[in-house]
Parts: C-alpha cells; structure tokens; sequence
C-alpha cells in the first residue's frame, strides 16, 4: 500500500524521524571526538602558558607562533618545573594545576566561597617565571589568558584571545604588538598592588615608561581595553597574598 505522503502526520512523523536520526550522529560524534578536543584543549592551555613566558616560535617582530602541538608537550614538561594550587593559606602540588577553569574559580571566588587558584612555575635561561591565568569580560564576550612575572612581579611576557571581540579593533588585544607592550611593567604601584590598565590617552605611544602602570589603548576599543585591565586587576587581587609571599623571596 502506497504512503500518502501529503497528510500531515506523515510530515510530522518523517521530521522526528530525522531529529531521531541526526540526533543519534550527532551524540555518536561528540562522544567520539570528546578524547581529541580534550586532547586539543589541552595542548592550547599549554602553548599559551608557554607564549606567556616567552617560549614560542616567533620569527619576526609582528608574528605569534606557537610551540607546535606535536612538540608542547614535551617542551612544557621541560620549560614547567612545578605547578601549584592556591585554596586560602593552604598550596599544593599539582601536575594538571594548568586544567583548572579559570571562569569557574572567579565564579567560586565571587559567591564568597573559597577558589582554587592554579600557578605555573617555570624556568628558562636561568630565571623563574610565575605564570598565572586570567578571565574576564570584552565588549562581546569573554577575554581570557596569561600574565608571567619575575620575583619583582615585572611582567615577563603575556598571552591575551577573546571569543568574539570585534576584527581589527578588539580582536587585537592578541596582535603582537599589544601583548609585548606588558613586558617591563610592574604590577605593583610602589607597594600598592595595582595591576596594568590599558590607558587611553597616556602619551606613551610606543610604552617607553615602564614605572607607569600602563600601557597604550588599541584605537577604537576602549570597552575591550578597559575589561583586560578589569581582568589583570581582579587576577592580581585574588592572587595578592601568594604574589606577596614570592616577592619578598
């Protein structure tokens, strides 16, 4: 007996069919894929933490390039020499500190509970880097990355990227010349932990005052610029009291 396939509980029928359908290839997928994005995921956190410090593959003045993903792994076992969990006075050793989800512990943090603060320790050219990630909010959406500092809380380098800041303007909190302008600056405002702000207006154009505690806006993204100074400023005051303890060191 033919099908008519002009009632409308055929319609209905051959639509949940296919949501079943693509439903069912859709899950299968993701669960099959779940290791390798993981895998990725993982990976990403380590080259950025290895940018921050200033471990990449840069070749020129304007370019970012990472450490390649099949080689991350083993240059951050080599470059990470520990790895550490903040939670109130108590620090911990943990090998996969660099895991913890940074939005999720400033959440933690502003409910009043106590957070799990992860920190990255490593070592090159015979100096130490304290590597500590960040996470706030751009004009669109969420920025996140990187601050490396010395025993002096000099920022050593930074990592920045956003999830959907504007292309040309925002976006470029990631461009090469913007995050090398952090390097040489100071977090501390003689003994007042003050972070960095990204300064409209500060007549250094090309960052030559590092005694400041600023560095030069990106043309046409104020919002953007104000939230990675909102993000540097709220990571250092939930880490004060460890940068405190390493600066007297």
């Amino acid at each position: 007996m033919a099908i008519n396939t002009d009632k409308n509980v055929y319609t209905v029928l051959f639509a949940t069919g296919m949501v079943v359908v693509v439903g069912s290839i859709l899950a299968f997928l993701a669960s099959a894929l779940k290791p390798r994005i993981q895998e990725n995921e993982r990976f990403e956190k380590q080259q950025n933490i290895l940018y921050a410090m200033g471990v990449n593959e840069n070749e020129d003045e304007g370019s970012v390039n990472f450490i390649s993903t099949e080689e991350v792994e083993e240059v951050f076992s080599q470059y990470i020499t520990r790895q550490l969990v903040i939670k109130g006075d108590s620090i911990a050793e943990d090998d996969e500190a660099y895991l913890i989800d940074m939005k999720k512990q400033l959440a933690i943090a502003k409910s009043g509970d106590t957070p799990s603060l992860p920190v990255m320790i490593g070592e090159k050219d015979g100096k130490t880097f304290y590597i500590i990630p960040m996470y706030g909010k751009g004009l669109w959406d969420a920025i996140w990355g990187h601050i490396a500092l010395d025993n002096n809380l000099v920022v050593q380098g930074v990592y920045f990227d956003h999830k959907g800041e504007t292309p040309g303007l925002g976006a470029n909190i990631k461009a090469r010349y913007f995050m090398d302008d952090f390097a040489g600056e100071s977090i501390l405002d003689g003994t007042r932990y003050a972070g960095i702000e990204v300064a409209k207006g500060n007549n250094d154009p090309l960052n030559q005052d590092k005694d400041d505690n600023q560095v030069d806006a990106l043309a046409g993204a104020t919002i953007t610029g104000n939230g990675v100074s909102a993000m540097i400023s709220e990571t250092v005051n939930l880490y004060k009291d460890y940068l405190q303890s390493i600066s007297t060191q």
